[in-house]
């Protein structure tokens, strides 16, 4: 007879648990060539930027879905430049790999995350959320050369996970006191890292950029692309269906 003892153990050994394997695992599991055959792969975007959207609409690129982040975006300390959108790209991409994991409709997506800071040396400027941050940035930025870097984080339908950091240096013209109190009003520095958008009013700030243009407006667009077609994602396919529907 067993003893009291012995059961009690017998009972921690039981594996009758609920089981911890996602949708996503089973179908990656099951899946002889790493998606559903005869199905286009799916895209989820870690991020509801609409200067991505827009980057990737430019592409061809459509996410089949969004899923943002709500990861702290804070620096540790002493954490530097390469190191803080590397872990947050990272943990942007596996975050939303986790909310889609037992979802039927994009379970087994790939998902696509970035994270764009601006630095100067090893300081890393905040998107401001105030006046003063603003006008303390670009008051940093005039005159200055700077960095602005973005960490690409790539999760694949099977979970290999590829990483990419893209490094842009960029340098404003001396700005007066006239042009960061107008744009300071214009708004424009909004939620933007380093304060300012590239793409917009502080395009005319710029003396050089050595690098890549589209990594200064939130997502390096040829890396990006690159990245999904090394793993299989047919980019040209919606290339193709735009031909087909010009009538010329």
């Amino acid at each position: 007879m067993n003893s009291p003892k012995a059961a009690f153990l017998t009972a921690l050994s039981r594996t009758d648990s609920p089981r911890r394997e996602t949708l996503r695992r089973e179908l990656a599991r099951d899946k002889p060539t790493g998606r559903r055959a005869g199905l286009k792969p799916k895209l989820v975007l870690a991020s509801a930027s609409p200067r991505r959207l827009t980057l990737l609409a430019q592409a061809g690129i459509e996410p089949d879905a969004l899923r943002p982040s709500s990861v702290d975006e804070a620096p540790k300390k002493g954490e530097m430049p390469r190191s803080v959108v590397t872990r947050l790209a990272r943990t942007k991409a596996e975050e939303a790999r986790d909310l889609i994991a037992n979802d039927k409709d994009i379970a087994d997506a790939y998902v696509l995350a970035a994270d764009t800071i601006v630095a100067v040396g090893r300081r890393i400027l905040v998107k401001p959320r105030f006046v003063e941050e603003a006008l303390a940035s670009l008051q940093l930025l005039s005159g200055r050369n700077h960095r602005v870097l973005t960490g690409l984080c790539m999760i694949t339908p099977d979970d290999r996970v590829r990483i990419k950091i893209v490094d842009t240096r960029v340098r404003f013209k001396r700005l007066s006191k006239e042009e960061i109190e107008a744009y300071i009003a214009s708004r424009e520095w909004r939620g933007k890292a380093g304060g300012y958008a590239i793409q917009g009013l502080a395009g005319c700030f710029v003396q050089k950029i050595v690098g890549s243009y589209t990594n200064v407006v939130g997502l390096p667009l040829t890396e990006t692309v690159n990245m999904l077609l090394g793993e299989g994602f047919p980019i040209h396919f919606n290339w193709l269906k735009l031909g087909e529907a010009d009538p010329q």
